[in-house]
């Protein structure tokens, strides 16, 4: 698995670097065939905040995208608590894979070559801006796929093709905690 390492405000050691490769070569045996991961190590400066050392993993492989953050005071703690989530999410990917294999084919599948598109800036003061934009394909899948794509990333909403009316749908977390659905007519 290539890893590739960022960090703001901070300074990561050589021996952080072996580390980190180390416990993420481990998650290759809950989902085999992941390529890429993403770590970024970020310092907070605020003296208030205890836990100072951010650690942000995205795992990318077999067009899934698993992405967690966590927060602790030193950066090898930040890393074994994101190693443990990672593990944890990757875990229940795995199963949810297995149970939904066929033919050898997995049944979620997300285009990895998406590029987001550029940003959009707007020069008017003291209205909302959008600060992003992004652009990617969207493949059919069933709204459990969704839910399940929608956990990995660690979001509270996502957009997909609904594989049963070819339309596009949202499933989204409600503020009870279940899930809501939004198909478009």
């Amino acid at each position: 698995m290539q890893v590739n390492m960022s960090s703001r405000r901070t300074h990561v050691s050589d021996r952080l670097q072996d580390l980190t490769r180390s416990k993420l070569s481990r998650l290759d045996k809950y989902v085999p065939g992941l390529e890429r991961a993403d770590v970024h190590f970020c310092e907070e400066r605020n003296p208030r905040i205890a836990d100072k050392e951010i650690c942000e993993v995205t795992v990318e492989g077999h067009g899934h995208h698993v992405r967690t953050k966590v927060t602790a005071p030193d950066p090898y703690t930040a890393i074994d608590l994101a190693t443990g989530k990672l593990e944890h999410q990757l875990s229940k990917l795995k199963s949810k894979l297995h149970r939904h294999e066929h033919n050898g084919e997995y049944s979620i599948r997300l285009d990895p070559t998406a590029v987001p598109a550029p940003v959009s800036t707007l020069v008017e003061e003291n209205v909302a801006q959008i600060v992003k934009k992004k652009q990617f394909i969207i493949d059919p899948m069933t709204a459990e796929d969704a839910v399940l794509q929608m956990e990995l990333l660690g979001h509270d909403f996502f957009l997909f093709t609904n594989v049963d009316t070819n339309m596009s749908s949202v499933v989204y977390i409600r503020d009870d905690g279940d899930i809501g659905q939004i198909d478009s007519a």
